[in-house]
């Protein structure tokens, strides 16, 4: 733990940083956060306890902690690898910030300015991440049903839309992935970690960035050229709807497609028929269900073109979705 002085110092050169990307991006609009001593968030979380540990990346650790008797998720960074880093846990606040209005965010509360790198807290997400129900990764996991799949990618869709077109400069958020999506004490999907998005200047299409992301949900135009476009995210949302109609990884997918000539012959022919077997045996029916499945699927696959310009918009997505979830009366 820092020392008293060092602790000023952390406060004031992060407060710096945060007010300026603060006053940049919400054009002088309100947005109320918190702020946190770090011996409120030691005791939050019992000194960030491993056994409070739920989930972690390259970048940060995420613990469940409570505060004035209330459920919440702490978010640790880890200690700063390079200059562009340092700017993550800024953007990641200052994006959700903007973001609070949208009840498929997760919210941010507060942060905590009195440490090397700001610790960030948010609503719980005690219900885990979209990861661990699709993939059932955690012994008491339930299979996600049909319905529910499709009701969490709309509503997904419809946050990343609104990412889109919200504001006067579309934001990029560029790593949407399961792991990303978390759930809160009421089933609702929460998008997460907007801390390598992007935001594309007024009245241009595309910004040039370093290239970052997660291999398979990046869009091949970008994972080459480093120039992102609304169409990246789209993209990767392909590949995430990918994973939660298949209920298999990315990685899994590719690796048994051998014999068939690409991955939506694979998917066709092997999957839809073992996901309406799983489906029927838990009770969900077969009127409509195979539309429904070919139908997501398809999205899924176009959100994916090689070619940017031949995949639908997130509002497009949106609308998509809401009509396959519409066509089971």
């Amino acid at each position: 733990m820092l020392g008293k002085e060092e602790r000023k110092k952390a406060f004031v050169e992060n407060g710096s940083v945060f007010l300026e990307k603060l006053i940049a991006s919400c054009n002088s609009r309100s947005i109320p956060i918190r702020s946190f001593s770090i011996e409120e968030l030691l005791k939050a979380t019992n000194n960030f306890d491993p056994h409070l540990l739920f989930r972690e990346d390259g970048s940060y650790q995420w613990y469940n902690g409570s505060l004035e008797c209330r459920l919440i998720s702490v978010k640790k960074y880890r200690k700063i690898g390079y200059a562009k880093e340092r700017d993550f846990p800024f953007t990641d606040m200052v994006t959700c910030a903007k973001m609070c209005a949208h009840k498929n965010v997760l919210k941010l509360i507060g942060c905590c300015l009195e440490t090397p790198s700001p610790v960030l807290v948010y609503e719980s997400a005690e219900n885990g991440t979209l990861s661990d129900r699709i993939f059932a990764s955690k012994p008491q996991a339930r299979p996600m049903p049909w319905q529910f799949k499709l009701k969490v990618a709309r509503e997904i869709a419809h946050a990343i839309a609104y990412l889109h077109t919200a504001f006067s400069k579309p934001i990029i958020h560029r790593d949407i992935k399961p792991q990303n999506i978390f759930f809160d004490q009421h089933g609702i999907p929460k998008l997460s970690d907007f801390s390598i998005s992007v935001a594309i200047p007024e009245g241009e299409f595309e910004v040039e960035d370093d290239i970052l992301g997660a291999y398979g949900f990046l869009c091949p135009r970008y994972a080459v050229t480093g120039v992102v476009t609304e169409k990246s995210d789209v993209y990767s949302f392909g590949s995430l709807l990918l994973e939660v109609v298949t209920g298999k990884t990315l990685t899994d997918l590719y690796e048994t497609t051998s014999g068939f000539t690409n991955l939506e012959d694979y998917i066709r022919t092997n999957i839809v028929k073992k996901i309406l077997e799983s489906a029927i045996q838990a009770g969900e029916g077969e009127a409509g269900l195979e539309q429904q499945l070919q139908a997501s699927l398809q999205l899924a696959l176009i959100c994916r073109d090689e070619n940017p310009e031949f995949r639908p918009t997130m509002i497009d997505v949106t609308k998509e979705l809401r009509r396959i979830e519409r066509s089971i009366p």
